[in-house]
């Protein structure tokens, strides 16, 4: 006796574009929610950038990725973040994560080694580099196809605002925390990749 199985995938993906575009939608608004706090606080939490070099400010490496100075500052996250953080999360939300917490922490160590002194670095656009590195890798490390064509786009879109952000010469913007990122979202792009399923074994003939 021959049996058949289907599987359907619509519903799946579905599903999981709506878990992600809920989660970039709750982060985005956090962080706006965060700057109303620090801009009615007379800014009180931009104490939790980093300021390098000081031990006590290891407890901020996470929390700056979330503080921002100005809503103009946010403003200017917020749509890449949105974007690349979505697209990332389609490969299921708790790579995502994982993407991002190591992300993350990296760069917030490597901003905390080596920027400049009496500096404060705060903002998400580290994780936003390391969220490009991440998105346009995957495919060519997972050799997906759609993963491969979602990365070259998003390069093709974004590649030149990156290159502009590693550059040295932009004042007031902290390149080192943008190219820290960057290495992290690659080197994420390897440690939490999809690792391919054995088939499995077919219907009893």
């Amino acid at each position: 006796m021959t049996q058949s199985t289907s599987t359907v995938r619509g519903p799946a993906r579905g599903g999981r574009a709506l878990a992600a575009g809920k989660l970039m939608a709750g982060w985005v608004a956090l962080l706006w929610l965060l700057e109303a706090v620090d801009t009615a606080s007379g800014h009180a939490l931009d104490r939790f950038g980093i300021e390098p070099r000081d031990p006590a400010e290891l407890v901020d490496v996470v929390p700056a990725s979330f503080i921002h100075f100005g809503f103009d500052h946010v403003a200017a996250n917020s749509l890449p973040l949105l974007v690349l953080g979505f697209v990332a999360a389609l490969s299921g939300v708790r790579r995502f994560l994982l993407a991002c917490a190591l992300i993350v922490v990296a760069d917030g160590l490597g901003v905390w080694l080596v920027a400049p002194a009496h500096s404060n670095t705060a903002g998400a656009s580290g994780l936003i580099f390391g969220l490009f590195g991440f998105v346009v890798l995957s495919g060519f490390v997972e050799r997906r196809p759609l993963g491969i064509v979602v990365g070259v786009l998003i390069a093709a879109y974004w590649g030149t605002t990156i290159l502009a952000g590693l550059s040295p010469a932009n004042e007031g913007v902290s390149w080192q925390g943008h190219l820290i990122g960057l290495v992290a979202g690659v080197a994420a792009a390897f440690v939490v990749r999809r690792r391919p399923q054995p088939p499995r074994p077919g219907p009893p003939r």
